[in-house]
């Protein structure tokens, strides 16, 4: 390579990772609209615009996922059957509760998390900092997007740790 100071083959395993992760994204992005079109009941509002904002935030990391794996010299996967065949993500009825909804989207974020797990695990093997930077920033997005919501699937009375860390 003459932009890249990786080795080819070492690129491979990293684009492969990341293919999967597109696939993973490309799922979960379609269920996020599913969602978004299906929300009924009295936090439509709230959760119709949760729901935008988290779908379009996924179709900017398709991009740049997928831009990545060009990057490394290699072609992003680009077909929904293709995604449907590998994504570790399932298609979901419309047919669910608000909170069923939100429920679902956090199993998926800890599928998308172990996905990114394994992209920076080859990527650091490889020594690939690009991609350890793309998919750092990800996780970091993608805990606190998955402790909101759990904290709005979470009964009211429910409390944090009562242990104060003191510095």
């Amino acid at each position: 390579m003459t932009y890249l100071n990786i080795n080819e083959e070492n690129t491979l395993l990293v684009a492969k990772e990341l293919n999967q992760l597109l696939a993973d994204y490309h799922v979960y992005y379609q269920k996020l609209r599913n969602f978004h079109w299906n929300i009924v009941g009295k936090n439509f509002f709230e959760l119709h615009e949760k729901f935008e904002q988290m779908y379009t935030d996924a179709r900017t990391k398709i991009d740049e996922i997928a831009e990545r794996i060009l990057t490394l010299q290699y072609h992003p996967v680009s077909r929904y059957s293709r995604y449907l065949k590998i994504s570790s993500i399932t298609e979901e009825t419309p047919f669910q509760t608000d909170t069923d909804m939100v429920k679902i989207l956090l199993d998926d974020h800890k599928t998308l998390l172990k996905q990114m797990h394994s992209v920076v695990k080859k990527a650091n093997e490889v020594e690939d900092e690009g991609t350890l930077d793309l998919i750092g920033k990800y996780i970091g997005e993608l805990e606190k997007n998955s402790w909101m919501l759990n904290a709005w699937n979470t009964n009211t009375e429910a409390q944090l740790k009562e242990d104060i860390i003191l510095s």
